[in-house]
């Protein structure tokens, strides 16, 4: 749930990007980082392995927009998507407004997909949360690559349910910024619920 500080008169939302390992979590978070504003953004915090994989969390707070006077800021994280890593997993679901689920659309990783959004649904369960009821938006990325999953197949697999979609290839930026502006809009549709 979104932490109010009234002292600076900021709404601070947690925005987790989730996914199986090496889907493109962390290179959607460095695309918007390199391509945001630097009044707009902190610091890009990430812990890497050796081989360029996520450890924990990938931490990048944007400035964007204000509800009744209070400026809106989102945290937006990343999980570690390798299966030995649960408990980070869990840890960086506490208190999460928003859920980005990122799946790549090759075809040898429809399973990782599945047991990724299973483990999700499992993880935010053990925390009181539903995933259907939390602004959720589903982006396949990995686009570019020849042979890939028609999005029929994807939405049937892993997108039972509707949520917006967005096409990506986070290279090069194609649908990153549609998906995190779908996103924030749900976040705060919520928020001015209940503010």
């Amino acid at each position: 749930m979104s932490f109010i500080n009234y002292s600076s008169r900021e709404l601070n939302c947690k925005i987790v990007y989730y996914g199986p390992g090496l889907c493109g979590k962390t290179t959607n978070l460095q695309y918007i980082y390199n391509k945001t504003n630097p009044q707009q953004k902190g610091k890009l915090i990430s812990l890497a392995t050796e081989t360029e994989r996520t450890l924990f969390f990938d931490f990048l707070p944007l400035a964007l927009g204000e509800i009744k006077g209070f400026k809106v800021r989102f945290h937006l994280y990343t999980v570690p998507g390798q299966m030995f890593y649960a408990a980070s997993r869990k840890l960086i679901l506490k208190g999460v407004d928003g859920v980005v689920f990122v799946a790549d659309s090759q075809a040898e990783r429809m399973d990782a997909n599945m047991e990724s959004l299973d483990d999700l649904q499992i993880n935010l369960s053990e925390q009181g949360y539903e995933l259907y009821s939390l602004p959720f938006t589903m982006q396949y990325n990995k686009r570019d690559i020849p042979e890939v999953v028609p999005i029929e197949a994807l939405n049937e697999a892993v997108n039972t349910t509707n949520v917006p979609e967005f096409e990506a290839v986070a290279t090069t930026g194609v649908g990153v910024f549609e998906t995190l502006k779908d996103v924030c809009r749900q976040v705060i549709f919520e928020l001015k619920k209940h503010y």
